[in-house]
C-alpha cells in the first residue's frame, strides 16, 4: 500500500515543481501600495498589466467611499447565515434585479464566488440523461462542473464551428436514447487567448436542435457592447442565451457574481444549488458596493472609453513591431513567445528589474510546451505614458530573446524574496 502524501512528493504537478524556484517572485509574488497602473514590487515601481481591473474602479474615489460607508454601517459579517435561512436582505434582492435587467434577462441570482457558482450551476442543470457540449479551450471552474457530471460530455475545437456542430450532433443522437436534455458552454471571452466566444454562430444552431446555452462572460461584462452589457450584447445573442453569467472580479473590482436568465430557472437555481443554500451571505458591503459599482457601469461610459484607447495603443503598438497576440478581439492581450523555462525565467526577470514592467507569466499546461505568454491586462487607469514605457521594454526583450541572451541557467532568486 502506498503512501497517500509519498505520490505528491513524487510528483510535484506541471507548475509545482517549479515552486522552490518561483515562489514568492515569478509565482505568489507580492504587490503593494494603491491599486492601480503603478505598485510596488519588491522595493521599488513597477507598472502594473496583471490585475483585472479593467475600468478602475478597484480605487474609484466613489467606490472606495461607498465601501468604507457600508463596512462602517453594517460591519462585514451582515447578514448572518445563508440567503436561504437568515442571510436575506432587500439589497441583495435589489443588486441582483438591476443586474438581470442591465443584461437583459428576466432575473438574477447573486453568488458568493464565481469559480464555485459556474460549478455549481452545471452540476445543478445537468442529470445522468443529459448532455453537455463545451468549448475545449474553457476554464478551469468549467471543466470542473463538466466533471462532476455523470452523464455524456462532448468538448469540441476551441471556436471551431464545424467541430462544434458534429458535437452537438453526437450530442443530439445520444439524448434521443436517453429522454435528456444539452447544454452548451461557451465562454463570451476566453481569458488567456483573449478572443471572443463563437456565441453568434453556437446560437444560430437554435433553429435546427433544441438545447439550452450557458455562457461565462467574466472577461466581457462591463467591457464589451455597446451598454456594457459584453459578449453577448456585442455579438446580439442576447436572447439565445439561457443562463448568462459573469463574477464581479474583473470589471466591479469585488468579491462575487451573479447568473441571470427566466424567471423560472434561475429560482430553481436559488433552491438547488448547493454552493450557495449551504453558504454564507454575500456580506453587506460587498452587496452595497455591487450596487455602486453597477451604477458606475451604467453611467460613465468614459471608463470604457478610457480602457479601450488603452487597448488599442497597446495593442496596436506590439502588433506593429510584431508580436503575435493570437486572435484576441478583447482587453485581455496575450503576447506568444518561445521560450524555455530557464529563457522565461530571465526574461521575466528583465522585464520586471530592468524596465520596471510587471506582467502575468502563462505556461504548460496552460498553454503548449515551448511557448510562455505573456499576459497584459489594460485598464482604464493607465495612462499613454504607461503604454509608451511597456512598448519600449517589450521591443527591447523581442530582441534578446531573438538573440539568445536569455539563455542561461535561471538561478533561484531567494535574495529578491
Amino acid at each position: 500500500m502506498a503512501d497517500l502524501f509519498q505520490k505528491i512528493l513524487d510528483n510535484r504537478g506541471p507548475l509545482g515543481q517549479y515552486a522552490a524556484l518561483a515562489h514568492g517572485y515569478y509565482a505568489f509574488p507580492k504587490l503593494s501600495g494603491e491599486i492601480g497602473s503603478r505598485m510596488m514590487f519588491q522595493g521599488k515601481e513597477r507598472i502594473v498589466w496583471s490585475l483585472n481591473n479593467y475600468l478602475g474602479l478597484a480605487n474609484h474615489p466613489e467606490v472606495r467611499e461607498t465601501d468604507a460607508n457600508a463596512a462602517a454601517e453594517w460591519g462585514m459579517a451582515y447578514p448572518m447565515g445563508a440567503r436561504i435561512m437568515s442571510g436575506e436582505s432587500p439589497y441583495h434582492e435589489q443588486l441582483e434585479q438591476e443586474l438581470a435587467v442591465f443584461v437583459g434577462k428576466e432575473r438574477g441570482l447573486l453568488i458568493n464566488f464565481g469559480y464555485q457558482a459556474v460549478v455549481s450551476i452545471i452540476d445543478s442543470v445537468l442529470s445522468r440523461h443529459d448532455a453537455v457540449v463545451y468549448d475545449k479551450d474553457s476554464h478551469g471552474c468549467i471543466y470542473d462542473g463538466v466533471r462532476l457530471h455523470i452523464g455524456k460530455r462532448f468538448p469540441f475545437e476551441h471556436n471551431d464551428f464545424e467541430s462544434f456542430k458534429k458535437q452537438l450532433e453526437r450530442a443530439n443522437e445520444h439524448v434521443k436514447e436517453t429522454g435528456g436534455g444539452i447544454l452548451v458552454i461557451s465562454e463570451g471571452v476566453f481569458g488567456m487567448r483573449g478572443n471572443q466566444g463563437i456565441l453568434k454562430e453556437i446560437a444560430s444552431m437554435k433553429a435546427h436542435y433544441d438545447f439550452r446555452f450557458f455562457v461565462d462572460d467574466a472577461h466581457g461584462f462591463g467591457m464589451l457592447g455597446k451598454t456594457g452589457a459584453g459578449a453577448v450584447e456585442a455579438q446580439g445573442v442576447t436572447d439565445a442565451v439561457d443562463l448568462y453569467f459573469s463574477t464581479f472580479a474583473k470589471s466591479m473590482a469585488s468579491i462575487g457574481g451573479f447568473v441571470a436568465g427566466e424567471r423560472d430557472i434561475i429560482d430553481y437555481l436559488r433552491y438547488n444549488m448547493r454552493s450557495q443554500i449551504f453558504a454564507k451571505s454575500l456580506p453587506m458591503p460587498l452587496v452595497i458596493g455591487g450596487l455602486k459599482r453597477l451604477e458606475l457601469l451604467r453611467t460613465k461610459p468614459e471608463l470604457r472609453e478610457q480602457l479601450w484607447h488603452i487597448v488599442n495603443r497597446l495593442q496596436g503598438g506590439l502588433r506593429e513591431m510584431g508580436h503575435d497576440l493570437g486572435t484576441t478581439n478583447s482587453c485581455v492581450t496575450p503576447v506568444y513567445l518561445k521560450c524555455s523555462v530557464d529563457e522565461t525565467g530571465n526574461l521575466v526577470k528583465d522585464l520586471r528589474e530592468n524596465h520596471n514592467i510587471f506582467c502575468s507569466v502563462v505556461m504548460f499546461p496552460m498553454i503548449p510546451k515551448g511557448m510562455i505568454l505573456l499576459r497584459l491586462i489594460p485598464t482604464a487607469a493607465h495612462t499613454d505614458e504607461d503604454v509608451d514605457l511597456t512598448l519600449v521594454a517589450f521591443k527591447d526583450i523581442k530582441q534578446k530573446l531573438e538573440a539568445g541572451a536569455y539563455v542561461q541557467k535561471l538561478e533561484a532568486i531567494a535574495d529578491m524574496r
